[in-house]
């Protein structure tokens, strides 16, 4: 999975195929090796600034990768026709969210969906913790024509995923779109949305955790990039390490001593 930082909003290249690991690109590329899937991050601000805004670097990163079986996803801010010709151009299939920013797309898709009967296929998933309550429901129809109409190449489908959270007897629902290069079953949206923001929250949440980076000061020069650069490898390199504990822990017990430190660090090597 490629996740292209965009604050806590990524854009990611996620395989269908276990295994199959993208091709290196620019910048920091952590890697996070487990028995199902590999994981790649990018992080736009170790990104060189003369290639421009996000979206450029986000599409210059996108030509490197090999996308054939693969999925990627990402925010409103991907949602566009640059975005999704240089998806198509490799071979992959695309998730985006569907916002304001391309309102007459979004006019439509939500005419679509207001059209859905009763009997239309759903997926519906429960999750329950810490005195909240989440039921998250999807749908997912076809863009008939619609690909042409907004000149958007590759738009097959439209998929929602309506949520509703109960905290302390308190309720609240919101419904997210999505533009879809492909017709996938309503759980695999499920599926796929959820694999986006695990990745993304877990990362954060690591990094917040364990460095305060949201806390953070550096600024001046390359200080930001070159340090958010050194906690994303630490976390990469602990993440390798075998051997018993949580990963907060075991970056604690890297800190406190150098026999165990130098064990993962050893263990890097061997890899």
């Amino acid at each position: 999975m490629l996740n292209l930082g965009h604050g806590r909003s990524p854009l990611w290249c996620g395989s269908q195929n276990h295994h199959r690991d993208p091709r290196p690109g620019y910048g920091r590329l952590l890697r996070n090796l487990g028995a199902a899937q590999a994981v790649i991050t990018f992080n736009r601000t170790s990104f060189p600034t003369c290639y421009g805004t996000e979206l450029d670097a986000a599409l210059e990163v996108l030509g490197l990768i090999a996308l054939k079986g693969k999925v990627v996803t990402g925010d409103a801010l991907h949602c566009n026709r640059r975005t999704v010709a240089a998806i198509n151009a490799g071979g992959g299939d695309w998730c985006l969210a569907l916002k304001a920013n391309q309102d007459s797309l979004l006019s439509d898709a939500r005419a679509c969906l207001g059209k859905v009967r009763k009997d239309h296929p759903i997926a519906v998933t429960e999750d329950s913790g810490h005195g909240r309550k989440e039921t998250r429901r999807a749908i997912v129809i076809p863009a008939k024509g619609l690909a042409e109409h907004h000149d958007f190449p590759g738009l097959k489908a439209f998929g929602q995923i309506e949520a509703t959270r109960e905290i302390d007897g308190r309720i609240s629902s919101e419904a997210r779109i999505f533009a879809l290069s492909w017709l996938p079953a309503p759980e695999v949206l499920l599926a796929t949305v959820r694999a986006h923001w695990a990745i993304e929250n877990a990362l954060h949440w690591q990094l917040d955790v364990s460095f305060r980076e949201d806390a953070a000061r550096n600024r001046k020069d390359n200080g930001s990039a070159n340090i958010a650069i050194l906690r994303r490898r630490a976390l990469d390199v602990v993440r390798r390490d075998t051997s018993k504990g949580s990963l907060s822990m075991k970056l604690q017990r890297a800190g406190w001593g150098e026999a165990f430190l130098c064990s993962i660090l050893t263990g890097l090597a061997a890899d």
